[in-house]
């Protein structure tokens, strides 16, 4: 069998290593505005996010939304957006990048309580969709294109 790796990288993909978390989460490491932070990777999230506290980290413009965000830790939470913003996972980035921002806190009490390392947010499917996301569970890589 062909290497996955040099199949996909012969096709443009870029290769991004995750780790798995002792909550079975899938933790990745992405850069909002040249600023590092901690990503739970999550194919079931529909859009992106970071929590309400990382707006200053992030040099996010939050700005009003009338959307409200449901997810594990409820409904009808209030929501900002920010866009126009750098998103870059390994040497994968995106130069117009639009972030949901609301309360993450829920999503930190849990990982805690497990004594899992806090997140500054969450990689949704809009980026992989983006980026034609192929995740490789095995070895612990998320590749985009």
């Amino acid at each position: 069998m062909e290497n996955l790796h040099e199949v996909l990288r012969e096709k443009g993909y870029k290769k991004i290593k995750f780790k798995v978390t002792k909550t079975q989460h899938l933790a990745i490491k992405a850069k909002v505005n040249g600023i590092a932070g901690n990503f739970i990777l999550d194919t079931g999230a529909s859009n992106s996010c970071v929590g309400f506290e990382s707006i200053e980290r992030f040099e996010l413009a939050a700005k009003k939304s009338k959307t409200k965000a449901s997810g594990a830790g409820g409904t009808g939470m209030k929501t900002q957006i920010s866009s126009e913003n750098k998103l870059q996972l390994g040497s994968w980035k995106n130069k117009d990048f639009s972030i949901v921002i609301f309360d993450l806190s829920h999503v930190n009490q849990a990982l805690e309580s497990h004594k899992a390392k806090p997140v500054h947010g969450i990689i949704g499917a809009d980026v992989l969709l983006e980026g034609k996301a192929i995740i490789d569970y095995y070895n612990h890589y998320l590749y985009l294109k």
